[in-house]
């Protein structure tokens, strides 16, 4: 291989929001790929706000990054050199390719993608957003874990972003009716007159108290939750009798530097019967195949959209990553690292 790989490495453990000097970026020469290994040219790589929990040195479902690794992120490349019999030179695949230029693998846990959806090609994004792991966290959280179904008012918090808008759109196939909660009027917009959802509330500028007794007048069955902190709070208060709060994600606690607000409205689980869950869409791996089929048939029947916010370089990698906490994202944030 005549090629230098970039790659950030984890310089240092953050304090709140991460920053550019919690990285080195480096650069190595691209080896040749040993026995049963294949080189993969990277072309996007999936930013997650679960990132910025896999940068912490504490106890949690994967294990953390190591200062001086590679930072851990999924993406799609295109194979360029193979000693690997299941994998031929040109082919797309997906997996833990890491920010870098280039990932050298033994081949376990990639996926091959054929990037058409129903005789129709699919532009690649896409497979780390609707039909990658975003798609398959809102699948299994909001059918498995929050066991919706038709006639259930629904409520998700992140509705503008990867895994909300397509919970609120497998909501609605399933005959719900969803309330978003998203971040200002372009994005409500989006989710209501694009997506299909019944209504949005913007926390930015509506009181989202009120906003929830208007929209839920008979409760919300289940609260699909990606932000934690105040809007959880609120949520609980309406929870209908049975309701299931489905706890995916708490973007809004990532990047604290004080402790962890925990919901102080949690009574409401006691008196109401309900119960809350937290849940990593690894726990489903073996379900996978399932989930993309059903959502890939959605797509091609045209009642599923994926929508991505494509932003272009790897050394930008700091500073686009940082957009998830902001709340500058709209739809799944993916970084362009080459065509």
């Amino acid at each position: 291989m005549n090629a230098t790989n970039h790659q950030f490495r984890l310089a240092a453990r953050p304090t709140g929001l991460p920053k550019r000097t919690d990285w080195n970026y480096t650069e190595e020469p691209v080896a040749d790929p040993g026995p049963g290994q294949l080189i993969i040219k990277i072309l996007y790589l999936s930013l997650d706000p679960a990132m910025r929990g896999w940068m912490n040195d504490a106890r949690s479902y994967i294990e953390p990054v190591k200062i001086g690794d590679v930072m851990r992120a999924g993406g799609i490349g295109r194979v360029v050199a193979s000693a690997n019999p299941e994998f031929a030179e040109g082919d797309i695949v997906s997996g833990m390719l890491g920010v870098q230029e280039f990932a050298t693998s033994d081949g376990k846990g990639l996926t091959r993608i054929k990037a058409e959806v129903g005789g129709k090609k699919v532009p690649l994004p896409v497979f780390i957003s609707a039909l990658g792991m975003p798609g398959l966290t809102a699948y299994f959280g909001l059918l498995d874990v929050g066991q919706a179904k038709s006639g259930d008012t629904v409520v998700v918090s992140g509705a503008a972003g990867a895994v909300g808008m397509v919970v609120g759109q497998i909501a609605k196939i399933k005959g719900c009716r969803v309330v978003g909660i998203a971040g200002g009027p372009e994005k409500c917009a989006y989710v209501v007159k694009e997506l299909g959802f019944d209504a949005c509330i913007d926390y930015k500028s509506d009181d989202v108290k009120k906003a929830l007794h208007q929209h839920c007048p008979q409760g919300v069955n289940v609260y699909f939750d990606n932000v934690g902190g105040e809007i959880l709070d609120a949520v609980l208060i309406f929870l209908a009798r049975g309701a299931r709060v489905v706890i995916c994600g708490a973007i809004s606690q990532y990047c604290s530097t004080t402790d962890v607000k925990g919901p102080s409205n949690y009574l409401s689980l006691l008196v109401n019967g309900a119960r809350m869950e937290g849940f990593v869409v690894f726990h489903f791996a073996a379900r996978y195949a399932e989930g993309i089929r059903a959502m890939a048939t959605w797509m091609a029947e045209g009642k599923l959209k994926s929508k991505e916010d494509i932003v272009e370089g790897l050394e930008t990698f700091p500073e686009t990553l940082c957009k998830l906490f902001s709340g500058e994202n709209f739809g799944k944030l993916v970084l362009k690292v080459a065509d």
